[in-house]
């Protein structure tokens, strides 16, 4: 991180009106849904096989590497098998496919949890229930909470990209939900206090957290700035307690938890459920009307597109997640995953970038404190060792850089590319 930095942050149109008050649509008469079977490089085990009938709620496959993380069936049916299909990371993938009987009948004896359970089968539930970071990372939730190092629990649920608002719509339906999810999380974490984060222009939604939490010993509602990347870990947490760390939140004794994570986690205590459906906001300037939608796991993009109206031109941009973080995707048979909480359709722009103006708005508003143009350099100059020494890897690709940059220069793509010559040198 450099010494000279600046603000490290800003202020951004969110453009949420477009589905912060309207109508949630729900998935009710979807035929097939495909579960995706990629989880990085992790092989998927799957569990059932062409034929067999499955409930909501039944294991069919499972990540057991170094994770574990279970997937169930969000429909009741028929397992048609395994296709390939284009996945969210651009390359073709396994996808296990369920008929939909339009029944949704539960699976028996889908197990719950009291608040009066141990701090331990309250970790074991978690983990037994697959639940995993529904921010966008997906990172299994049950391995944060196996510390004793814990003393200050963040639930985060400032929700800063632009246009995304599934956070927002989650925490007021599931207010029950999210209530019991934060305790238990509290409980699990073995923290001394809890501080649910949220942005201070959000302010209906702090008067329901504060009155959600007013009986709650430990926990505190706070009020941050409306700015972008408020809602990365790094920036919340230094934003709430003043501290900065190397590679996790422990180091400073922290566990930061999202708000629809702890939604997930109330709902599967209360009613046994795993993550089998989840609210996807599906917004831009090139939807013709955007929502956010109820559907199950394995919903195909087109799907929702066509429930929110379909595409208002032909020409482009659909970004699984946020315009900010997301990844472009090719074709709408992408299928939402258990992390995925946003499809972004934006008119396609023809840039032409201007020539580097030396500006340094990249480096001063880099919330990671890092150069970014000077990564791009030299990454175009093929200098690996320059690139060693300017840390690349500590890239979130937030795209701050890029949304900064006068000259409309993709320097966050160059920083991506840049991360991957440094994967690569470190395999070797």
């Amino acid at each position: 991180m450099s010494f000279l930095i600046g603000p490290m942050r800003k202020h951004i149109n969110g453009h949420k009106e477009l589905t912060a008050h309207n109508e949630i649509l729900k998935v009710e008469n979807i035929e097939k849904v495909f579960l995706p079977l990629a989880m990085g490089n992790a092989k998927i085990d799957v569990l059932v096989k062409e034929g067999d009938l499955v409930k909501v709620g039944d294991k069919v496959a499972n990540r057991n590497d170094h994770f574990y993380i279970p997937v169930f069936a969000p429909v009741s049916g028929k397992v048609l098998g395994i296709e390939k299909r284009m996945g969210a990371n651009l390359k073709p993938t396994d996808h296990l496919v369920i008929e939909n009987d339009g029944k949704f009948t539960k699976a028996e004896n889908l197990s719950t949890l009291s608040l009066t359970a141990s701090r331990e089968e309250i970790i074991d539930f978690i983990k037994d229930k697959g639940l995993v970071g529904c921010g966008g990372a997906g990172f299994p939730t049950y391995i944060k909470y196996q510390t004793d190092k814990c003393e200050t629990l963040i639930i985060n649920a400032v929700e800063c990209e632009p246009y995304i608002t599934s956070d927002a719509r989650g925490i007021e339906l599931y207010q029950d939900y999210l209530k019991e999810g934060v305790l238990a999380m509290f409980k699990a974490s073995a923290a001394k206090v809890c501080y649910v984060g949220i942005k201070e222009s959000k302010k209906e939604l702090i008067s329901i957290l504060q009155d959600l939490f007013k009986d709650a010993q430990g926990v505190e509602v706070k009020a941050v700035p409306d700015v972008y990347p408020m809602g990365w870990e790094r920036t919340l947490l230094f934003e709430l307690i003043h501290k900065r760390y190397d590679k996790l939140p422990i180091e400073v004794g922290c566990i930061v938890s999202n708000a629809t994570t702890a939604i997930m986690l109330g709902k599967a205590m209360k009613t046994g459920e795993p993550i089998v459906e989840k609210i996807v906001t599906v917004s831009g300037d090139a939807i013709k009307e955007p929502h956010n939608v109820m559907c199950p796991i394995g919903t195909p993009f087109a799907v929702l597109i066509d429930m929110c109206g379909g595409y208002t031109t032909d020409r482009i941009s659909l970004i699984a997640g946020g315009p900010m973080m997301g990844g472009a995707v090719i074709k709408d048979e992408v299928c939402v995953g258990l992390a995925a909480n946003a499809i972004t359709v934006l008119k396609y722009q023809d840039i032409e970038p201007l020539k580097c103006l030396r500006c340094g708005q990249c480096v001063e508003h880099c919330p990671s404190g890092l150069q970014p143009v000077n990564i791009a350099n030299a990454y175009k100059a093929n200098d690996v060792d320059r690139l060693a020494k300017l840390k690349p890897m500590d890239c979130i690709e937030c795209g701050m850089c890029t949304y900064i940059c006068p000259s409309k220069i993709e320097v966050t793509e160059n920083v991506r590319k840049a991360k991957r010559v440094m994967a690569l040198r470190m395999k070797k």
